[in-house]
């Protein structure tokens, strides 16, 4: 009898054994990630309920240094995404004006994006124009924005941008309240209306000066595919890729416009 029960005890410790090395061949997406992860071109993944370890603050010295900084409007879309791989295997960061109701369809990506450095920002939550809007409209596309982005990832933008470039008295007076500062732009491929690789390129690398700050949507495919080509021709020229923040190196005043840094 002992035999028999040793038998089978021994039995049933080796098919545990078996099942613990089974589970251990398993996909590990579909166990808990204890910690963020990257692809290999270093682009952040963030798992969602985990906070979002934004990457270290730079000394960047823009009175010193030729800086750039390049700004993408309307995201997060569905190219943003390869967008953020770009970037991040040049080691370039850059700003993100986001559409709130983009945020919430797409909060992983903007935790991506804050992970990899670049920098949040508002641009309305509807991409209405706001110098059409009354001052409770303006509020509201904001506000809500703001709030979309703080859900997403504990941030709250200090920027905006309004859609179409369009401001006012009134989103003066509501961005000033809000504490929110209007950044506009100095160059402006078209890329909205020229849906081409090569113009945008060409466009953006002709155009860009010391401080400027570039205009560009990262919902089009072509200015995604525009963009290698425009940090390797920028960069042979001397310019460092910054935020809006880092190019400033100060914080700006709320409810007033910039377009570039002057020496």
């Amino acid at each position: 009898m002992r035999g028999t029960f040793m038998t089978r005890r021994w039995t049933a410790v080796a098919a545990a054994l078996a099942v613990s090395a089974w589970l251990s061949t398993l996909d590990p997406v579909v166990m808990p990630l204890a910690a963020p992860t990257a692809d290999p071109a270093g682009l952040v993944a963030v798992p969602a309920g985990r906070p979002v370890v934004a990457a270290p603050p730079r000394k960047i010295d823009c009175r010193r240094v030729k800086c750039v900084a390049l700004t993408f409007d309307d995201g997060p879309t569905a190219p943003t995404s390869k967008l953020l791989t770009i970037l991040a295997q040049r080691k370039v960061r850059a700003t993100f004006f986001l559409v709130g109701r983009n945020v919430a369809k797409r909060p992983q990506v903007v935790r991506s994006e804050l992970a990899g450095g670049h920098e949040l920002a508002n641009h309305s939550y509807t991409h209405t124009d706001l110098a059409r809007a009354s001052a409770a409209r303006v509020r509201s596309e904001l506000g809500r924005t703001q709030s979309a982005i703080k859900r997403a990832t504990g941030v709250t933008p200090r920027l905006m941008r309004p859609p179409y470039g369009s401001t006012d008295r009134t989103v003066a007076s509501v961005t000033r309240k809000m504490r929110l500062a209007q950044i506009l732009w100095a160059v402006d491929p078209n890329d909205w209306r020229d849906r081409n690789r090569r113009t945008v390129e060409r466009r953006v690398v002709a155009a860009t000066r010391p401080g400027y700050i570039v205009l560009m949507h990262d919902i089009h495919p072509t200015t995604v595919a525009a963009v290698p080509n425009i940090i390797k021709r920028l960069a042979a020229k001397g310019y460092v890729f910054v935020t809006v923040s880092e190019l400033f190196g100060k914080p700006l005043t709320p409810g007033k416009k910039y377009a570039k840094r002057r020496s």
